[in-house]
Parts: structure tokens; C-alpha cells; sequence
């Protein structure tokens, strides 16, 4: 089996279940189930939540209705990315999801930002375990264990009782394949896990799910989104909303969508070579021009695929335009690498 390769993969207390390959197959091709561990879940409650949550992020929470979520950025005053979330309206409270590297800074900024309002702020991600399912047979196999879910659009979710627990059953927004979280108490997770595998789900690592997420395009905060990018510059348009009104950050986003002076884009990049370090600079007549901030060598059925992810200047981001780095070609790609799904779909 050839060596399964990724520059910036983070560290996990169950990195992969012995074959990579095989794990990476199954979020394609069929359906694959993961530890979603390294997720915080922050709940908010108290009579101003909504109000004040929409003044501190991109996104529109005001009129987010009870079982649906929306992606957002967390902003500081100039404009740059402290952080991304999820927010998810549960009715009696907002939950909030997030990599667990980012709970600290989130909890701490909640904090400064809560003043007289009606807002408390409790990490509940020891009460609320998370387990993961994604790929094109995940309804599937999540219907084998009774669990109904047909009319589920993405960020959307329902709470259902299996087996007498309850369960929070969330279709995801991954735009390469079908994925679902289950959300549920961290002494119920074993014989879900149990039920799951057996209706066919294979179990996956952190791994497979960072060569999927390199594959679907989608950025991870701390590597691909820094403090110094700007929200525009992400590509991340789900994340921002327009007209919702004032929010921390709001006038420099505001600047940028009515001048459309943002320079540079996150996208992809097709790789003929050998794979580029992250923090690969990439130039054009001498000068930098865009940088490298994921690669991986991704296992397909018909041989590995390199990929990498990061930012080129906008006006030189033309799908298929050619950059050499070193003895590495480099092609901009549109995101997600959609064939890399077609390919290895059943």
C-alpha cells in the first residue's frame, strides 16, 4: 500500500484504525463513522442570547429559527478572523461548535464582550459527545438503525429518540459528501458506535477526515484561516450575511464588499511533483504571489492524487493557470476537487 501523506494533519488521540486507505474509501465511496472529540460545544442561554450573538458574529442570528445553524466568523474590530463556529438554535438555547483549539479564545472573547446582558456562556462539550458519519451511503446506513432523517437539509437538525436516548441527529454542510453528527450523552456513545458499524459504517480516523476535508476544500481555522486573513479573502461566503445589521468588525467587511478591493482568494491547487511544505511561498516574476497552507497526498483507487490548498493573488486565480515551485508544478483548482467524488462514487 503506498504511503498515505499529510502536510498540517492535527493531532488526535485516535489518528486512524490501522488503513488510511481504506478509511479515506469509505467516506467516499460508501459510508464512514468518526470520534468527533475534538469538537467544543458552547451553550448559550438567557433572555439577550440571540441579540447579542448577532452583534458578534458574520453571520445572521436573529432570524435563525429553532433546528437549523449557520456557519459564522467571530471578528475582531479591524476585520481579521479570530475564530469560526458553528451556531445552531436548539430554542431554549444557542449551542455553539467549534474545533477545540479555538475554546479557549471563544470562551474568553464571549466574556469580554458579555457586559450588563442577559447572556450565560457554559462549555458543555463533557455532556454533549459527538460522533460523525459521512459519505453516499451515510442515510443509509443511519436508516438501518431506525433513525429518520429523510427531509434533512444541511445545518439543519432534529432530536429523536433511539433505543429510549436521545439523540440530536445534524446534517452537515461538507459539499463533497453527505454527513450527518449525532450528538448525544458522552455513556451513550459505545452502543451507537456499535449499532452503526454494524449496519456497515467503517470507522475512520482523524486521518481520513483531514484528507477529506483537503479534498472538499474546506479550510481549517488555525491553518488555513489565520488572525491575519480577512473574511472575504477565505472564500467562505456562507459564512457572511449582508444586511443583519452591526456586528463586531462589520464596517471592514462592509468596506471590502462595496470597494471589492480584497487581493487574494483561497482555493485550490492541483500538484505534479513532489508535495509542497505548508507555508510553501508560491511566485510569479519574482515576486510572491500566493502560499501553500494544506497538501496532502490523497489515496484514491486508482493511485494517490496530490492536493494542496492555500491563497493566490485574484487576479492570477484563473482555474488551470500553472506555477512553478521549485521542481513542484502547481494548478489553481476550483474547490471542491469535485471529481475526486465523482471518481469514487458507487
Amino acid at each position: 500500500m503506498a504511503s498515505t501523506v499529510v502536510h498540517g494533519n492535527p493531532a488526535s488521540p485516535v489518528p486512524d484504525y490501522g488503513n488510511v486507505r481504506a478509511e479515506f474509501a469509505a467516506l467516499l465511496s460508501s459510508c464512514g463513522i468518526s470520534d468527533l472529540g475534538a469538537r467544543t460545544k458552547i451553550a448559550l442561554t438567557g433572555g439577550d442570547r440571540v441579540r447579542w450573538l448577532n452583534g458578534m458574529v458574520t453571520n445572521n442570528i436573529r432570524d435563525l429559527v429553532a433546528g437549523r445553524g449557520v456557519y459564522a466568523f467571530l471578528l475582531n474590530p479591524q476585520g481579521h478572523i479570530l475564530g469560526d463556529l458553528y451556531a445552531f438554535n436548539r430554542g431554549d438555547s444557542i449551542l455553539i461548535d467549534s474545533d477545540e483549539s479555538q475554546s479557549e479564545k471563544l470562551l474568553a472573547t464571549f466574556d469580554h464582550y458579555i457586559i450588563m446582558d442577559d447572556v450565560e456562556v457554559a462549555n458543555v462539550s463533557d455532556k454533549l459527545a459527538a460522533v460523525g458519519i459521512a459519505g453516499p451511503k451515510a442515510r443509509e446506513v443511519l436508516r438501518a438503525v431506525r433513525f429518520e432523517i429523510s427531509t434533512l437539509e444541511p445545518l439543519q437538525f432534529v432530536n429523536i429518540s433511539w433505543q429510549s436516548v436521545a439523540v440530536t441527529v445534524v446534517c452537515g454542510d461538507n459539499p463533497g459528501v453527505e454527513s450527518f453528527e449525532l450528538w448525544l450523552a458522552p455513556d451513550q456513545v459505545t452502543p451507537l458506535w456499535h449499532a452503526l458499524t454494524k449496519a456497515g459504517a467503517t470507522p475512520a480516523g482523524a486521518t481520513a477526515l483531514e484528507l477529506l476535508r483537503i479534498a472538499a476544500g474546506i479550510p481549517r481555522y488555525g491553518q488555513d484561516i489565520r488572525e491575519r486573513d480577512l473574511p472575504q479573502e477565505t472564500e467562505q461566503q456562507r459564512a457572511l450575511h449582508f444586511s443583519k445589521g452591526c456586528y463586531i468588525g462589520q464596517e471592514i467587511v462592509e468596506r471590502i464588499r462595496s470597494r471589492g478591493n480584497v487581493h487574494r482568494k483561497f482555493t485550490g491547487f492541483d500538484v505534479q511533483g513532489a508535495l509542497p511544505a505548508v507555508s510553501t511561498k508560491i511566485q510569479a516574476a519574482g515576486r510572491d504571489v500566493g502560499e501553500i497552507t494544506s497538501a496532502a497526498s490523497l489515496p484514491l483507487g486508482g493511485g494517490e492524487r496530490l492536493a494542496a490548498l492555500g491563497y493566490i493573488r485574484r487576479e492570477i486565480a484563473t482555474p488551470g493557470r500553472q506555477f512553478q515551485v521549485g521542481s513542484t508544478q502547481l494548478s489553481v483548482a476550483a474547490l471542491p476537487f469535485s471529481e475526486i467524488f465523482r471518481r469514487e462514487s458507487p
